[in-house]
């Protein structure tokens, strides 16, 4: 990681919807597929703009989905989003680095140490999930240097548009996150 870089994360404002949409549909099939994406189930362009837009349009406290964008040096590199938000409680995290020049740089990792005061103090968790492919080996690193606890590994399709998968379970409850 460059250390002159400046690093910061905000919430998903209108004008990012298409920044993130786009990853969606314009990245290569083979990083999807890597990601346990199903090619088959994707949502079109138009699709994941409504879904966000609509998200955008509720209190925090009624989202089902609530993004945030990661940025470097101000340039929106990727978001980091929950989903499946049980407010007060729990919800799941998904993690995106959308420039390959970004990634296994160190940047993912405190990006996402920069996103848990969002999840946890603006959602009131109790705990954050996160469940990557467990063959995509660059989130599961993250989470665990980031202070993540593995929980255990499962076989599960774990959303919309992805298929049937081995997805490693990890978790931080609100106690960790107060001491990081």
């Amino acid at each position: 990681m460059n250390e002159t870089s400046i690093l910061s994360v905000r919430e998903l404002q209108a004008e990012d919807i298409e920044l993130v949409a786009n990853y969606w549909v314009n990245s290569d099939p083979d990083f999807l597929a890597g990601m346990g994406v199903d090619l088959n189930k994707m949502f079109t362009k138009e699709e994941f703009t409504q879904m966000l837009k609509g998200q955008l349009a509720l209190p925090i406290e009624k989202r089902k989905s609530y993004a945030l964008i990661w940025t470097v040096d101000g340039i929106p590199v990727g978001h980091c989003n929950v989903s499946n938000i049980d407010f007060g409680k729990k919800a799941f995290m998904h993690l995106h680095l959308w420039k390959s020049d970004k990634r296994q740089r160190g940047f993912g990792t405190e990006l996402v140490k920069k996103s848990l005061p969002f999840y946890f103090e603006k959602l009131q968790l109790k705990t954050l999930y996160c469940e990557p492919y467990a063959l995509n080996p660059a989130p599961n690193k993250t989470l665990e240097k980031v202070g993540f606890e593995f929980v255990k590994k499962r076989t599960t399709t774990p959303g919309s548009h992805t298929f049937e998968q081995e997805v490693n379970r990890w978790k931080m409850e609100v106690d960790t996150y107060l001491k990081i």
